[in-house]
């Protein structure tokens, strides 16, 4: 099993006090499987729905934020492979 992947990157390099911290982690994991499943109903006649697929991640990742300050980090957005964070210095 290979070890799941991650960068970060800070908008700045440094900050004042009170500015805006925003955070990007771009991570993976080259184990994850993707899972879909199709269903067709079909009656006692034989007839018989259009597919219907629905996709779920098997063992999805999951990015904790913290950092020797104490700040609280709020996430902004998550792709599944992009996060965004954000903290105020």
């Amino acid at each position: 099993m290979a070890a799941p992947t991650v960068t970060a990157s800070l908008n700045a390099s440094t900050y004042a006090p009170g500015d805006q911290m925003t955070l990007t982690v771009s991570y993976g994991d080259p184990d994850t499987k993707t899972l879909t499943v199709t269903v067709v109903v079909t009656d006692a006649q034989g007839n018989s729905s259009a597919p219907v697929r629905a996709t779920a991640v098997i063992d999805p990742l999951a990015v904790t934020v913290s950092d020797d300050a104490g700040r609280t980090w709020t996430k902004l957005s998550d792709t599944g492979s992009v996060a965004v964070y954000r903290a105020v210095a």
